[in-house]
């Protein structure tokens, strides 16, 4: 019996590092495309649906793709409504995971051919190199998860003795109530809902578990999942905990749908020709009801986001909050984090300084920008010091080096903002004012670098002969020495704006385009 249960766990071990193994090495081979094209292809949430569920089936882990859609959401790239439509399709995408091992692993019994494949894959691992070793650690992964489940499949042969369906809690609403919190505990304990549907499907196939019992506790596996990213989320910025918060509601009421179905649905599928036997029932059952949640949700995507936002409200200070650890283990959602960081910061300074060279000379913007700006500057720079991009990932990092750019014009321009008393310097001049309501207007509305890169080169050119004119007049001695500092130290500050404003926007606008 020892034996029994220590190979059962050692199972379950080497099923969860075949997993990890994995899905690590899908993301990778994945890459930057693939949060490119949720981002593209995600206009609606049923497009969501679709792509979340085909990217999630992809690389085998609905918590990657969660991350993705994450910093896309704090990008600015996605609307959250969009990214719900994605967590729709992700519930449904880690349903394949459940026919892969009933299919492959239950019925096709590939647990003895995996430890060659086991060899081939670890060598390739070992000695190839880029898309060749990620392709011998994907394989590696396979090839443990079907190991794992054979060795599960081994220590549970026999088990029924043991563990039979009359120990477990009876078939009412209080017993299928009992066995789906059983799930959801189950779950959080190993966090994996793949590796809790192996383990069932093994039970089932066993006898062990009979399969309204194993219904249940599928459902609560669905509810688990959910309840570990909503504690991991508590910390974390708006952005996941709304995401998090959505992906409990939503799943809460899929089981809700799902608990009524069951006895209606049972003999359904096992009367289909693919659900004669248990097995393909659990895992149609599976796919079915998070189907079902989706269409039931669809519909009502935007006012769910919106109950959603209303439950998760805004922290004190919004402008860095993006800024979540937790979107470390994926570095292409970090940077999309990161920049929308960075553009947020440019909106509130551009503002700032659009509302100082203004009409009404407006300076209390550029007060609290200076303090709050600061803080947002190094949160960014101990937040990228973290990132880790690998080499391959050669846009990743083209978006990493232009990110450290606009950090680098960001200090710059905040060290403008704190010198507010050249402004009033410039505002005696009467040959600047154009210039002065034009570099606000521009500020004011963000117009596209191009635009701002002319006005730039224009003040600069401006600023140059006006210099020029302030050195004659002190020298046949119409203005005074220290007063042709002032001036002149007005003249750098203006143009010196310029440039860095236009530099931002430029960097901002590459930063996209590599995206």
């Amino acid at each position: 019996m020892t034996m029994q249960i220590m190979s059962a766990l050692g199972g379950v071990g080497l099923f969860l590092l075949g997993m990890e193994l994995m899905t690590a090495a899908l993301r990778e081979m994945a890459g930057s495309g693939l949060r490119r094209s949720l981002a593209r292809l995600t206009s609606s949430p049923l497009r969501g649906a679709v792509s979340g569920a085909l990217a999630t089936a992809a690389i085998q882990s609905s918590t990657a793709v969660t991350l993705i859609t994450i910093g896309t959401v704090g990008a600015g790239l996605l609307s959250f409504a969009q990214a719900i439509g994605v967590l729709y399709g992700a519930n449904i995408g880690t349903t394949v995971t459940g026919w892969l091992v009933m299919v492959l692993g239950l019925k096709l019994k590939l647990g003895v051919i995996a430890l060659p494949v086991l060899f081939g894959a670890a060598m390739l691992s070992l000695l190839g190199q880029g898309h060749s070793a990620r392709a011998g650690r994907a394989l590696s992964g396979f090839a443990l998860l079907f190991i794992g489940l054979d060795m599960m499949q081994g220590a549970l042969t026999g088990a029924e003795s043991l563990l039979h369906p009359g120990l477990l809690p009876g078939d009412g609403w209080g017993g299928r109530m009992l066995l789906t919190a059983l799930g959801m505990g189950l779950v959080a304990l190993i966090q994996s809902s793949s590796a809790g549907m192996a383990l069932v499907l093994v039970l089932l196939g066993t006898g062990s578990v009979n399969f309204a019992q194993a219904a249940a506790l599928v459902i609560g596996f669905n509810i688990g999942t959910t309840v570990t990213g909503l504690l991991a989320a508590l910390g974390g910025g708006r952005a996941m905990r709304m995401t998090a918060l959505a992906n409990l509601l939503f799943n809460i009421g899929t089981a809700a749908l799902a608990f009524p179905l069951l006895d209606l649905v049972a003999p359904i599928l096992h009367g289909t020709g693919l659900g004669a036997d248990d097995l393909t029932a659990l895992v149609l059952f599976h796919t079915g009801f998070n189907t079902l949640g989706a269409a039931v949700f669809l519909p009502f995507t935007a006012r769910f986001a919106a109950l959603v936002e209303r439950l998760v409200p805004e922290r004190p200070v919004p402008l860095a909050e993006a800024l979540d650890q937790r979107l470390l283990a994926d570095e292409g959602a970090a940077l999309d984090a990161a920049q929308g960081v960075a553009d947020g910061l440019r909106h509130v300074l551009f503002s700032a300084l659009a509302k100082a060279l203004g009409a009404n000379g407006d300076l209390r913007g550029l007060a609290s920008v200076s303090v709050q700006g600061a803080d947002v500057i190094k949160a960014l720079e101990s937040y990228l010091s973290q990132v880790r991009i690998s080499p391959q990932r050669t846009a990743d990092q083209a978006r990493y080096v232009l990110l450290l750019h606009q950090i680098d014009h960001f200090q710059r321009l905040l060290e403008r903002c704190r010198q507010r008393d050249r402004i009033a310097t410039l505002r005696q001049e009467p040959q600047l004012r154009r210039d002065i309501a034009a570099l606000s207007a521009a500020l004011a509305r963000e117009i596209e670098p191009r635009r701002l890169e002319r006005l730039s080169n224009l003040i600069g050119t401006r600023a140059a002969r006006f210099r020029r004119g302030a050195l004659l007049r002190e020298h046949v001695g119409l203005i005074s020495v220290s007063e042709v500092f002032a001036r002149t130290d007005a003249l750098r500050w203006l143009v010196r704006v310029a440039e860095h404003a236009d530099r931002l926007a430029v960097h901002a606008q590459e930063a996209r385009v590599v995206t």
